[in-house]
């Protein structure tokens, strides 16, 4: 054991990640996302998590539906999965997805060239600033063991877990197991992460974005 090893010690450095969003143009999020967790991989930090939706940006209302912007949403995870593979952190980025006839406010989970699982969002706000209904499908009811999804372009990601609530488990870490929800998923009476917690998550990540209004400077501020 190395004593000055926080890793020995049961520890995990873990980054919450605000990267400057360029709105519709996920190739530039890519690599921005791409340069803060390589330096991130310097500081020997395992789980790098980075905002809601935020290889297109989540203000960008239709545009979510432009197959423009899907097709190189895909393409920026493509960017981040080869950048990856010889970096320590597992990384979390927020990307809407299509799944079948339906699209998805996702959160995609990389380590080491793989697309680990894909994430949707269970409870879609649709109230006063959020319009989330008007775009995307919530998860759907089923356990992620028998729901995939296929990222076109995306090496080896033919067929990738699918689904709210997995958890995952580092190898070499027995203590080291998280689960990531989105945003309003942890405002209800039963947020997935607690039902993850209660299986067996040690970590629980929650990527969050919103749309601008004023006022919402001073709202995070009181989160902290």
């Amino acid at each position: 054991m190395n004593f000055g090893s926080s890793y020995d010690q049961g520890f995990v450095r873990i980054a919450a990640c605000s990267s400057r969003t360029a709105l519709a143009i996920p190739p530039d999020n890519a690599a921005t996302i791409i340069e803060i967790v390589r330096a991130l991989d310097d500081e020997a930090v395992g789980l790098a998590v980075f905002p809601e939706l935020c290889l297109t940006g989540y203000s960008i209302d239709d545009l979510l539906l432009n197959d423009v912007v899907l097709d190189a949403t895909l393409d920026a995870i493509e960017m981040v999965r080869a950048a990856s593979t010889d970096l320590l952190p597992a990384i979390v980025v927020g990307a809407p997805l299509r799944n079948g006839n339906r699209l998805f406010n996702c959160a995609v989970i990389l380590h080491r060239g793989r697309v680990l699982g894909v994430v949707p969002k269970s409870y879609l706000p649709n109230y006063r600033e959020f319009y989330e209904k008007r775009y995307f499908a919530a998860a759907p009811i089923s356990s992620p063991e028998h729901s995939v999804i296929e990222l076109p372009g995306v090496t080896g990601a033919e067929t990738v877990p699918f689904g709210a609530g997995m958890r995952f488990q580092a190898k070499d870490l027995p203590d080291f197991c998280f689960s990531v929800e989105i945003c309003e998923d942890l405002w209800v009476p039963l947020p997935p992460s607690t039902i993850a917690a209660m299986r067996g998550a040690t970590v629980l990540a929650n990527i969050s974005g919103s749309p601008i209004t004023v006022g919402r400077a001073d709202d995070r501020e009181l989160l902290c």
